[in-house]
């Protein structure tokens, strides 16, 4: 298949590698030089801008951080809305507003080009490896026309519904993952204060009810109070807050969540805005008297 790539961030090189290591034609855009070069050597092509790289893709991938960038990307001057063909799709797997997504795809269908929203859980380690939760929003006939390249991204390929349904979605994962970062940070922090053997602690609870992806995979960024970069506490926040906005629409009180918001707003304001979002632990150790 010939797939467009736009948008090489810290989960979109992956994504991209393993779209090319299927055998697919790929053509790649980022706004910044640097990271196409492992691409590029892998046998991608380099396009100069979105319109550029959309030409002739039967798929077009968008990967990047909020929905001002998904809008100039698809809907801008040089955006892939003025080339791309009649028939193709566009997926956007970003984390966008879904009320936003439902306007592109509007704008797009004037065109004749297709869209999904297909946003992701599983992190750099899950784009890197293949084995990302995806979840998809948009007409059936274009998801499974669609599924070959979804399906080299992703162990868990969902369609979920309309247009829309797949940032729904993505919205829900990241509400569920807020209340289990800060319980995590909660109960290990107790733990801590406890005198207690936290690996032993941690190895002894994963194999229950209180296992989870956080718990086995970030735990120990807690226990160590040291929190390298897999997800951003910035872009949880910015995703949190399109599921409030999205929580006002449907009137859903979400008080947990709303929580979480604020204690990643004072991490932010303390410049911890890069760290992991595991950094949650961070604030709740200090709230506890920990360093």
């Amino acid at each position: 298949m010939k797939v467009a790539f736009i948008g090489l961030g810290t989960m979109g090189i992956g994504m991209a590698l393993n779209i090319l290591k299927a055998g697919n034609e790929l053509t790649v855009y980022n706004r910044t030089m640097g990271k196409e070069k492992d691409l590029i050597n892998a046998g991608a092509k380099w396009a100069n801008s979105p319109k550029n790289a959309a030409k002739d893709a039967e798929i077009i991938v968008t990967c990047v951080s909020d929905t001002p960038d998904v809008e100039e990307l698809i809907l801008g001057e040089k955006g892939i809305i003025h080339s791309a063909s009649k028939g193709s799709i566009v997926i956007d797997m970003s984390t966008i507003s879904p009320a936003a997504t439902r306007h592109i795809s509007d704008e797009l269908s004037t065109k004749g080009i297709k869209m999904l929203d297909a946003p992701v859980s599983g992190g750099p380690e899950g784009a890197q490896n293949g084995t990302l939760a995806i979840m998809v929003g948009g007409k059936e006939e274009d998801f499974n026309k669609a599924l070959p390249i979804l399906q080299v991204m992703g162990k868990t390929v969902t369609h979920v519904g309309p247009i829309g349904a797949g940032q729904t979605t993505k919205a829900i994962n990241q509400i569920i993952i807020s209340g289990t970062y800060i319980s995590v940070s909660e109960g290990l922090t107790l733990g801590i204060k406890a005198g207690l053997d936290m690996e032993k602690v941690i190895q002894a609870i994963s194999g229950g009810a209180a296992g989870s992806w956080v718990l086995h995979n970030r735990g120990m960024n807690i226990v160590n109070n040291k929190y390298p970069l897999g997800f951003r506490v910035s872009l949880h926040h910015k995703d949190l807050k399109i599921a409030l906005d999205t929580a006002r629409e449907l009137g859903v009180t979400m008080p947990a969540t709303a929580l979480v918001a604020q204690i990643e707003n004072g991490l932010i304001a303390q410049g911890y805005g890069d760290d992991d979002v595991s950094s949650i632990g961070r604030a709740i150790r200090k709230l506890s008297g920990l360093k």
